[in-house]
């Protein structure tokens, strides 16, 4: 069952998201399996991101990979991000 996933990390800065996005992409990280979509919003120093996934498992698995980046690059998630479960998807 697909989910929404909603991270509001405290005071995300435009360099910080593109830092963890080059990182990612250079692991060979990005995009992950199973992210279906992906959005980062907000003004400078208070983005959010929210994400749809295909499943719980794919997003757990990818934040073995996440989690380490986003530490090392300062970014404080303030708790675990919220997941919602999708009960209509649809794309026009």
């Amino acid at each position: 069952m697909s989910m929404v996933v909603r991270f509001s990390p405290e005071g995300l800065t435009t360099d910080q998201y593109e830092e963890v996005q080059r990182r990612l992409a250079e692991a060979g990280h990005w995009p992950p399996d199973g992210l279906e979509y992906h959005v980062c919003f907000g003004e400078n120093g208070q983005l959010s991101v929210s994400e749809i996934w295909s499943s719980n498992e794919q997003f757990d698995a990818f934040g073995q990979h996440l989690l380490p980046i986003l530490n090392d690059v300062g970014i404080n998630l303030a708790g675990q991000p919220e997941r919602l479960e999708i009960y209509n998807q649809e794309r026009f």
